[in-house]
């Protein structure tokens, strides 16, 4: 016969195993990285911790290109921007960045300097509504492809960190995207595919005109940059939009560094996490020298701060989702 209390001791027979051993981050190696990652984690979250954090302070910032897709050969927005500007009218342009792009020259452009990357995003980016912009950047995301793996610039998202995403938000966490990337071109895609709001959404912008066309307000893009947001200029943007310093910031180079040393300073627990990519087999191996994601002072500063490092190599079972 079986009892009441047996039939109790059965249940949680069937049950313990799959709480115990539900991992959070399946795609992270076991180690002292993962491990520090669900302390802090459950560290703040924990009522009774001594570094227990309410739901008001528990915020997690992350850096995009190259910290949650990947960011070589060069920026992804670069690549819709090229692939937009090559079917412009280049007379306006200067000369040098004209013939690059007729000739398909994607190094010669990145070489031209900020007048010309200036020039290349108002042809590409500018006099045309938000809304028009977003469904056209949608449209190209829909069949772009990766030039090296073939893959749509989506699924190059890595596992790790939408797990790390969804790991943080089951625990109360709010998550914001603060990158030097144009905000009207993450916000594309930051809900589908990391599950971020287009209001949790920090980077730079372009300037814009609220202008009247057949009776409807409309907010037009214009040619211009009104705010660039890497370097120093990304703890002023989340002092400005969220009003309080992140417990937890997440980046992977030298124009993550002033957001992360700002996080780390405040008071209470506080932690940082460096992305390096080491993996050249799976993914890419850059930091110092490279002109894309340049990690240098900050990969110095990391073990002296206190940050967890992460070795994409070494800390990864997997880099990027299964393809579909």
């Amino acid at each position: 016969m079986i009892t009441p209390t047996l039939r109790r001791a059965l249940l949680w027979m069937v049950l313990l195993p799959g709480i115990v051993c539900a991992d959070p981050l399946p795609s992270w190696q076991p180690g002292d990285t993962k491990r520090a990652l669900i302390e802090f984690v459950e560290g703040t979250t924990t009522v009774g911790s001594e570094d227990y954090l309410p739901r008001s302070q528990r915020i997690a910032v992350f850096d995009n290109d190259g910290t949650l897709w990947a960011e070589q050969p060069y920026y992804f927005q670069l690549a819709y921007a090229l692939e937009r500007a090559e079917k412009a009218d280049h007379s306006e342009l200067p000369e040098p960045l004209a013939k690059a792009l007729e000739r398909g020259d994607s190094a010669a452009v990145l070489g031209s300097g900020v007048e010309g990357l200036t020039a290349l995003l108002a042809l590409s980016h500018a006099n045309l509504s938000v809304t028009d912009f977003q469904a056209d950047v949608g449209q190209w995301l829909a069949s772009a492809r990766h030039p090296q793996t073939a893959r749509p610039y989506t699924a190059m998202v890595y596992q790790p960190m939408l797990e790390l995403l969804s790991y943080l938000r089951d625990n109360g966490y709010l998550t914001y995207i603060v990158s030097g990337g144009g905000a009207d071109f993450i916000r594309v895609f930051a809900e589908p595919v990391y599950g971020i709001p287009p209001w949790q959404v920090i980077g730079s912008l372009g300037e814009l005109e609220l202008v009247e066309e057949a009776g409807r307000w409309v907010t037009m893009k214009r040619p211009g940059v009104a705010w660039l947001d890497d370097g120093m200029n990304k703890p002023l943007s989340i002092e400005r939009v969220i009003g309080q310093r992140p417990a937890i910031a997440v980046g992977n180079s030298d124009g993550d560094y002033p957001m992360l040393v700002w996080t780390t300073q405040g008071e209470g627990p506080r932690l940082g996490i460096l992305v390096h990519h080491t993996d050249k087999a799976r993914e890419f191996a850059y930091d110092r020298e490279s002109h894309i994601g340049k990690l240098d002072k900050a990969l110095d500063e990391a073990g002296p701060r206190g940050w967890i490092r992460v070795d994409m190599a070494r800390d990864w079972r997997q880099v990027f989702p299964p393809q579909p």
